[in-house]
């Protein structure tokens, strides 16, 4: 008579083989299915649906050459383990890196470091299959822990970078920070790293729901990332397109403007063309058609802010609050029914949690606090 399979093994082949099948579906959807099923009116970057593609594809992949090694090979100071070690060392970091690069969309990052980065894998994985008897797979671990600490050192930048390009440039930021989504990889991909260095079974199972975790956290992310235009990024403005955008800028800004406005002509400007015609309550207000609209070089808008301690992001919002404030008091006053959440959609806010966040930054105090104290 057969011996019963222990369960943890059943479980561990049911989440292995539903992993695999899990990131490949995951890929074709990507590669294949044109629309957006999470979020049918955001178009996502093309690039970052392909590097999401390219990571799921190689994680089913992954789960397929290592399920093939444990099948024929099983030995782990063979040829063969060298060569899966260092394919998936390899093909993870370059896909990784890549899709949280093209998540960041103020400006195009170079791409050769990270592929650059993995030649000292491939070196090792080739000296330790050339001379079996000594330990070249320790230093090469060693050192692809120290590339993925290093790379996520400079994503963290990468994307308080980023964050400061969306406040400087978009009045509304509803699902364009990667922060939180990136926080949230990083951590997985720790964990995970953390995991394939234990032997034991809770640990391999843990590998399998970090995995599915990960998989659809990078599926929200990638469907719900709206494609930006860096047009008021420095870096993106270099060369031909730079001098198109500059000549673009001295075209629609007044002839008064053109060299170094004085502070008392932008503030005209923006009373006449964006507080008293209400403009700030327009969704997705960039920066780039709010100079335009206005009737100034956005790099003097920008410059303008700046001096006032300000960012584009920050003086939309405050409008908007003094907005709500406006319409609150205006209620209040006239014992009008109302809701906080409709105030604030006709404030020019699409989330009662952005409001939020912005009230307490421009007031000192929290929505109810202020109600509160305003009551009394």
């Amino acid at each position: 008579m057969f011996e019963p399979i222990p369960i943890r093994y059943l479980l561990f082949f049911v989440l292995y083989g539903g992993a695999a099948v899990v990131s490949a579906v995951l890929c074709l959807y990507l590669l294949l299915r044109r629309g957006n099923a999470f979020s049918a009116h955001t178009t996502p970057p093309l690039a970052l649906r392909r590097w999401a593609a390219a990571f799921y594809g190689i994680g089913a992949l992954g789960h397929v050459w290592w399920l093939l090694f444990y099948i024929f090979f099983r030995e782990e100071h063979s040829a063969a383990f060298v060569v899966v070690v260092v394919l998936d060392s390899v093909t993870l970091l370059v896909t990784i890196f890549g899709t949280l690069l093209a998540m960041l969309q103020d400006r195009k990052r170079p791409f050769w470091p990270i592929a650059l980065s993995t030649v000292p894998i491939v070196i090792l994985g080739a000296l330790q299959i050339a001379r079996p008897a000594t330990d070249f797979l320790t230093p090469c671990i060693v050192y692809m822990l120290a590339v993925y600490v290093l790379f996520t050192l400079y994503v963290v930048v990468a994307v308080r970078q980023y964050g400061r390009w969306l406040r400087e440039n978009y009045a509304d930021l509803e699902h364009k920070e990667v922060r939180f989504s990136l926080a949230l990889i990083i951590m997985l991909l720790l964990a995970v790293m953390v995991y394939e260095s234990a032997s034991d079974d809770p640990s391999f199972l843990l590998i399998r729901i970090v995995d599915l975790v990960m998989f659809g956290l990078l599926l929200w992310r990638v469907e719900t990332l709206p494609t930006l235009t860096p047009n008021s990024s420095p870096k993106a403005e270099e060369g031909e397109y730079a001098q198109e955008q500059e000549a673009a800028d001295e075209v629609s800004a007044p002839l008064s403007l053109r060299r170094g406005p004085g502070d008392e002509a932008i503030e005209q400007l923006l009373t006449e063309h964006c507080v008293q015609m209400q403009l700030y309550l327009q969704h997705d207000l960039t920066l780039a058609s709010f100079s335009t609209a206005v009737g100034v070089n956005r790099t003097y808008l920008s410059q303008y802010f700046s001096r006032l301690g300000l960012n584009y992001n920050t003086y939309i919002n405050g409008l908007r609050i003094d907005h709500f404030i406006r319409l609150y008091r205006e209620a209040v006053a006239s014992n009008r029914h109302f809701t906080v959440m409709q105030l604030t959609q006709d404030s020019g806010f699409r989330s009662y949690s952005t409001f939020s966040s912005a009230f307490k930054q421009r007031m000192g105090q929290s929505l109810r606090a202020w109600m509160r104290e305003t009551s009394d």
